[in-house]
């Protein structure tokens, strides 16, 4: 029988989108966490990621000899009892001590691309025909929980913000033919005339008819697969139009909140298309505690900010724009859901995790079976207990510094370390000094 509970050395990635040097919170925690792990003050760190994957598989350290470590996986493999048995008849890959989620701390200050996660369906049929470029054969749905203030893409818009958008951005409108345009507004009953009346396109909370995601793809896969030099073009009409002072009054209510962001989008990827979906998908700033859940096959992209990540364990990304790495348009167009309205749709409201006088530990339970993560927030002194888990759990520390006591075992803990808590027992969590703030991603068979 193993320690139910250890310390971890996750890895930390360096994408270009990342922050640079001490600013990114990967890196801090990275150099908390990770042995012999250095910060340097001109590269970018982008993600912390804590887990089981194989391209950043997570490290037990020997508390004797820091130079010797042992996969993660490795021990799991050897020591089921953590993992549970309700969890290795469920997922069959854990057998083999992999961890059906992966856990990450995301440090955003370039936008990543426009993206979307296959299905598992599709991810299998991705993998079996290019693998080189799609690395697994799992889905990749994921959550984010917001650690600072930020910023993201979030599915289509509603459809008649759409349509108002298509109607009165000339420098978008130039792009897409205007008889779809024509049959959005048919299928809306709403008018096409130009410039419009925004009094009349009220965003909606309904889902598109069938009809109405089919022309939605078609516009979609309009402005993605338009040729490079017209959406340079474009691009570069909307800045000017956007910088030059005397023509202010050419910039519609609806497209005022965009300016900044746009323009922002433009000087991180210059002439992208990817800037032009300021007008298609929603731009939704979460704060502090705030999350989000995307499902398969919806378009989406981080913005800025510091974030929590959960997701199935997988790497498989559909790109479009804002990148400079491989667009696959044909796919991201075809697999997309094209489900459209409010950003706030793609919330998730996390509720009590020990019932409603709990006010310690807050739980974000997205509708899949991989993964739920929990945050626990204690003051000074405070401690909390947790009922016992069937599954085992990945836990970092964002703020402060505390104790954990699992069965036997006890482990002090700080700011930026990573812990793994084995499955079937009961935890106390107890700050010490000021405070401690923890998030703990963990799987259990009868969710």
């Amino acid at each position: 029988m193993s320690s139910a509970i250890f310390k971890l050395a996750p890895g930390v990635q360096s994408y270009d989108w990342g922050k640079k040097g001490s600013a990114s919170l990967a890196a801090q925690f990275g150099k908390v966490c990770v042995p012999d792990f250095k910060i340097e003050d001109d590269k970018t760190y982008a993600e912390l990621w804590m887990g089981t994957h194989p391209t950043l598989p997570s490290r037990i350290i020997s508390p004797s000899d820091s130079s010797s470590s042992t996969l993660l996986s490795d021990h799991l493999k050897s020591h089921h009892d953590l993992i549970g048995d309700a969890i290795t008849t469920k997922f069959e890959d854990s057998k083999e001590g992999n961890l059906p989620f992966l856990f990450k701390v995301l440090s955003i200050g370039t936008a990543l691309s426009i993206q979307a996660h296959p299905d598992k369906k599709l991810a299998k049929k991705l993998f079996d025909e290019r693998p080189e470029v799609y690395k697994d054969p799992n889905h990749k749905p994921e959550m984010a929980i917001a650690l600072t203030p930020f910023l993201a893409f979030l599915n289509f818009l509603p459809l008649p913000t759409l349509l108002l958008n298509l109607l009165s951005v000339p420098e978008l409108s130039a792009l897409i033919d205007s008889s779809l345009v024509d049959s959005l507004a048919s299928s809306l009953t709403l008018p096409s005339t130009r410039p419009p009346d925004a009094f009349l396109f009220q965003p909606t909370v309904s889902s598109p008819t069938d009809a109405q995601k089919d022309i939605l793809k078609k516009i979609f896969e309009s402005l993605m697969s338009a040729d490079k030099e017209v959406v340079e073009r474009s691009i570069n009409d909307l800045v000017k139009r956007y910088k030059n002072e005397s023509r202010e009054e050419e910039i519609g209510d609806n497209e005022k909140g965009l300016v900044d962001l746009a323009l922002m989008l433009n000087e991180q990827y210059p002439g992208d298309v990817g800037v032009l979906c300021v007008f298609m998908l929603n731009v939704v700033e979460l704060k502090k505690g705030d999350a989000a859940f995307l499902g398969a096959n919806e378009p989406h992209a981080y913005i800025k900010g510091d974030i929590i990540e959960c997701m199935a364990t997988s790497d498989n990304v559909v790109r479009a724009g804002l990148t400079p790495k491989l667009r696959d348009v044909p796919t991201l167009v075809d697999m997309l859901t094209y489900e459209a309205g409010p950003g706030n749709k793609q919330l998730l409201k996390p509720t009590p995790f020990s019932g409603e006088d709990d006010k310690s530990t807050s739980l974000y339970d997205p509708p899949i079976e991989e993964f739920s993560v929990l945050r626990i927030e204690l003051g000074k002194e405070e401690k909390t207990e947790h009922r016992a888990i069937a599954g085992p759990s990945l836990a970092v520390v964002t703020e402060g510094a505390g104790i954990v006591a699992v069965g036997g075992d006890k482990v002090d803990f700080e700011r930026g370390e990573v812990l793994f808590i084995g499955a079937g027992k009961e935890v106390t969590w107890e700050s010490k000094g000021d405070g401690v703030e923890v998030f703990r991603a963990f799987v259990e068979a009868d969710k």
